[in-house]
Order: structure tokens, then sequence, then C-alpha cells
């Protein structure tokens, strides 16, 4: 039986509307491997069996709700997966971690650019010019979040058994 005193001293935050479904199953590996609680947060059911670690909220449909959730619930030192750069801004700003589904991790100096490049991007779209969407995540994509996702929780558990 797993014992909670087990369960690291921090959180995983996923920002589950647009997650690739490839990456569910490293997450929840990562799960098991460190211990680690998990929270899948969107408007939808996204299809995950609950248990003493994975959780799932579903929040009422609406721009930004998952992403409010997330901010209203993460605590410092948490670690939230997403696309969305405004809630990696957010993240940051409250003293967590933001990892993009390639494996990305956001800095307050790549957020800055991003949300730039965001609003850029918007202004084009909205002059009509079609912009396309990235590519579908790759293996190689798949890696690297993997990595990344691997190097934080270690980062992580390390910060915060010294604190």
């Amino acid at each position: 039986m797993l014992s909670l005193s087990n369960v690291l001293p921090f959180k995983l935050w996923v920002d589950a509307d647009a997650l690739p479904k490839i990456l569910r199953e490293v997450i929840l590996r990562a799960s098991d491997r460190y211990q680690l609680e998990v929270t899948f947060v969107a408007n939808q059911n996204v299809g995950i069996t609950p248990s003493v670690r994975i959780k799932s909220i579903q929040v009422m449909s609406g721009a930004d709700r998952a992403d409010q959730e997330i901010v209203e619930r993460m605590q410092e030192n948490d670690i939230v997966i997403t696309q969305d750069i405004p809630l990696a801004a957010q993240v940051i700003e409250k003293g967590g971690i933001a990892i993009h589904p390639r494996g990305e991790i956001y800095t307050t100096a790549n957020v800055k650019a991003r949300l730039h490049l965001r609003d850029f991007m918007d202004t084009l779209r909205g002059a009509g010019v079609q912009t396309g969407g990235p590519p579908p995540i790759s293996e190689r994509d798949k890696r690297e979040f993997s990595s990344s996702l691997d190097q934080t929780i270690l980062k992580q558990k390390r910060k915060t058994a010294s604190s």
C-alpha cells in the first residue's frame, strides 16, 4: 500500500485541455517513479483513472477556466505542464516551474519573448494571414519532454529536501 508520507512535497499540474495524448503515459510513469501527485485540469473529462496520486478536475467550459483553476490551487515549487504562455507566466510569477509539452522549460525571459511572438501572431491572424499551427508531437519531442520532466522533478526534489 502506498504511504502518503512518501509523496513529494510539491505537485504536478497538467493543463490537460491541449495536452497531446502521447504524453499522458510519460506523466503517469513519472508519477509512479517519483511518487508524485498529479492533477489533470480540463474543461472536459480527460479519461484518467483516479488513484491515490492521480486526480482529475473538470472545470466549467470557458476561456482560461482550467488555467485559473491551476493558478489558484498551485503552490510555490509545483510543476505545471502547459502550452499556454500566459499560464506559464503566472506559474513562474507564483514560484512554480512551467514545462512545455515539447520539453522546453519556461523562464521569465523566454516567456516574455513568447508572449510578444504570440501577440504578433494574433495580429497577423486578425489581419487574415494563415499562420498554421505547430506540427504534431514527434517521438523526439516525447523524449525531450520526458527528459525535461525527469530533470525538473529531480531538481525540485533536491531543492525541497534541502529546505
